[in-house]
């Protein structure tokens, strides 16, 4: 069952909330992917991002699991309302070890107050996906709130 739209302009409105977001750019992120109940963070691997031992820093892939996920919550509320975390586990399965990091957001259960979301972190090296994090968040949807600036 397809999710329910209730803002034909969700992914214009998801990708300038997504510009607005100076962390993303901070790290390098991007959202090439934006459709109903799912998108995708994409992370170059770089030194910026790196921890002791070379791998991308377990902070950053829950910067991109959470960003991923609630964004994939943002694209099924109201042109009116915003959304923000309140709540998210990770599991850290893998090293995040590749040229890139690609994180998936999608929606499990779309709710009027709240929305559970989970995110998979995949490294890719030599075009080959490892899951390197899998995460469940829980996003509260807060009407008649638009984001600043």
């Amino acid at each position: 069952m397809a999710p329910k739209i209730h803002d034909p302009q969700f992914a214009d409105r998801v990708r300038a909330s997504f510009a607005k977001q100076h962390a993303m750019d901070l790290i390098h992120a991007t959202l090439p992917v934006v459709e109903p109940g799912l998108t995708e963070i994409h992370l170059p691997h770089w030194s910026g991002v790196e921890q002791q031992h070379g791998f991308v820093h377990g902070g950053v892939v829950g910067m991109i699991a959470d960003s991923a996920a609630g964004y994939a919550a943002m694209t099924l509320v109201s042109a009116s309302a915003s959304v923000l975390t309140v709540e998210y586990k990770m599991n850290l399965v893998a090293p995040a070890d590749g040229e890139k990091l690609v994180a998936r957001g999608k929606v499990v259960r779309p709710g009027r107050t709240l929305i559970v979301t989970q995110a998979e972190v995949f490294a890719v090296k030599d075009g080959k996906e490892t899951l390197c994090a899998l995460m469940q968040q829980t996003i509260m949807v807060m009407h008649g709130k638009v984001e600043k600036g």
